[in-house]
């Protein structure tokens, strides 16, 4: 097991990549700090595994440091574990939790032997903001080319998962109406367009927003630019709620 100092985990997203995992070294540890949170002044932690080889599988923990010793121990996996992502296959995974103690915490990229055929390479990333918005761009749920309506109902966003990403993308001619509903308290929604592709949401790279207030419905209409996009529904505040997201496809009328 090697393990990584990354240093203090800010708003500014930091990025190792071209990582490697293999049979004889199957996790890799990254250390990393965050400064002072409370439950009147949260933190929201983002971390992400992205570009998991081909036929390959990669997973992820993240861990508190409990005993305050600066090391990933038995002590910590039994009772700092804070949150896991073990999607399938090469599925990127990510972690988006509220935290509301700073000091130390580890991230543990893991190789799923049974979905892995050899040595796997991946990406890894962390942030730390004051808002549930993630500026990470994890492909959460692929909704693929938007070519019919699309509905995701009964999900969820709460403290240990503070913000869901949809990739989707429009071809020509094709436009879309999201509606966000099914609320039980506050959650907004924005549309991402990664014109540089880093999987990062940097500056004039939020095209859309909704962020209606309390249990009201969030809409975003006439999205008719062809392009790759990214839907994040995120929590308000501390909110934990249900929700349902439906795209609406439509022709637009300069087909």
């Amino acid at each position: 097991m090697a393990t990584y100092n990354l240093g203090t985990a800010g708003t500014t997203p930091i990025f190792r990549n071209n990582f490697n995992l293999s049979t004889s070294q199957p996790t890799d540890v990254f250390r990393f700090s965050v400064g002072t949170a409370s439950t009147t002044s949260p933190r929201y932690l983002n971390l992400a595994v992205t570009d998991i080889s081909a036929a390959d599988d990669a997973d992820i923990s993240l861990f508190r440091d409990v005993n305050n010793n600066g090391v990933l121990d038995s002590t910590d996996r039994q009772s700092g574990l804070v949150r896991s992502s073990v999607a399938g296959s090469n599925a990127d995974d990510s972690i988006n939790v509220r935290v509301t103690t700073g000091g130390t915490y580890f991230a543990e990229v893991s190789r799923y032997a049974p979905g892995s055929s050899g040595d796997v390479s991946y990406d890894f990333r962390v942030s730390n903001n004051t808002s549930a918005a993630s500026n990470l761009l994890p492909n959460e749920v692929r909704v693929g080319d938007l070519n019919s309506d699309r509905t995701f109902s009964n999900q969820r966003v709460d403290n240990l998962d503070t913000n869901d990403t949809y990739a989707f993308s429009l071809g020509l001619f094709e436009g879309v109406n999201i509606r966000l509903n099914g609320l039980t308290a506050d959650a907004d929604i924005r549309v991402i367009n990664d014109s540089n592709n880093n999987r990062v949401v940097d500056a004039g790279e939020v095209v859309r927003s909704s962020t209606s207030g309390g249990t009201t419905s969030d809409v975003i209409s006439g999205l008719n630019d062809s392009g790759n996009y990214y839907l994040q529904v995120y929590a308000f505040n501390g909110a934990q709620t249900n929700y349902n997201v439906t795209f609406d496809h439509y022709t637009t009328p300069f087909a």
